[in-house]
C-alpha cells in the first residue's frame, strides 16, 4: 500500500487552474497612505486643517467686515504745469472715506490738495519759480481683490473735479505770460492699486501708487505719483 502510494506518478498541473493572487501594492496612479499614518491620524490632521482655515476666515471677517473706512494720506505727483514746461513735483494732502457694502466692494469719496513750484525759465516778468496749487474732489468704486488677516490689495478708480490755481504767485503778470496753464476747472481721473498693512482690525497703513489725469488748458495731463497714510475702520456689518 505504501509502495503503491509512493510509486503514484505526480499529476501535471492544469495550466488553466487559477493561482492565488497576491494584492497589488503598487498600482500606478493609486495614492497610498504613508506607512506610519493610520486612518485615525489622517482624520485628525484634516480636522486640524479645517479648524485652521476657520480661524483664518474669522480673522479676515474681523478686519474687513467694517462698513466704513477713513484715511488721512500724504501724496506725491509728477505734473507738467504748462504745455512746454518741465515736470514739477507736487506734494499733497489727501483725505476721504469708503463705504463698504460687503468685505470687498465699496464706494470711495476723496478730497486732496497739491502744492508745488514750477520752473518757467526766463520771461518778461523776471519770475522764474512761481508757486502753484491744485485741488481735487473725486469719487468711485474700490474693490479688494486679495484679502489676508494682516494685509490686503485693492483696486480703485475715481473721477471728478479739479481746480488749478496757477497765477496766484505771478505778481499780476498772469499764468499765460509765464507759460503756465490758465486758472480754471476741469475733469480729474485717477486709477490706483492700494496695499494695506493691518496693525489691528481697526487700524492700518496704506500705500497707493497712482495714475492721475487732468485736462487743464484744453489739453491732457498724464501724471504718476502715490499716496500713503493711516486707515481707520469702524462700524461692523
Amino acid at each position: 500500500m505504501v509502495l503503491a502510494e509512493a510509486n503514484t506518478p505526480l499529476q501535471p498541473q492544469d495550466p488553466g487552474q487559477a493561482q492565488p493572487q497576491q494584492p497589488d501594492q503598487s498600482k500606478p496612479g493609486q495614492a497610498q497612505p504613508p506607512a506610519d499614518q493610520t486612518p485615525q491620524q489622517l482624520s485628525v490632521q484634516a480636522r486640524i486643517r479645517a479648524r485652521r482655515e476657520q480661524r483664518r476666515a474669522a480673522a479676515i471677517h474681523d478686519v474687513y467686515s467694517h462698513r466704513y473706512e477713513l484715511f488721512a494720506d500724504m501724496g506725491y505727483l509728477r505734473f507738467q504745469p504748462g504745455p512746454s514746461l518741465q515736470r514739477l513735483t507736487y506734494y499733497a494732502w489727501d483725505t476721504g472715506g469708503t463705504r463698504y457694502f460687503n468685505e470687498r466692494l465699496g464706494l470711495t469719496v476723496d478730497g486732496r490738495g497739491y502744492y508745488g513750484t514750477a520752473f518757467v525759465g526766463l520771461n518778461p516778468s523776471n519770475i522764474t519759480r512761481p508757486s502753484i496749487s491744485q485741488y481735487d474732489a473725486l469719487a468711485g468704486p474700490t474693490y479688494r481683490f486679495y484679502l489676508q488677516p494682516k494685509y490686503s490689495i485693492s483696486g480703485r478708480v475715481m473721477g471728478g473735479y479739479a481746480y488749478g490755481n496757477f497765477s496766484a504767485d505771478t505778481n499780476g503778470f498772469g499764468a499765460k505770460t509765464l507759460g503756465l496753464y490758465p486758472d480754471g476747472n476741469t475733469f480729474a481721473a485717477s486709477a490706483s492699486v492700494i496695499g494695506e498693512l493691518n496693525f489691528s482690525p481697526s487700524i492700518g497703513f496704506r500705500l497707493a501708487p497712482e495714475y492721475f489725469a487732468t485736462g487743464f488748458g484744453s489739453s491732457f495731463q498724464s501724471s504718476l505719483g502715490f499716496t500713503g497714510g493711516i486707515v481707520y475702520r469702524f462700524g461692523k456689518q
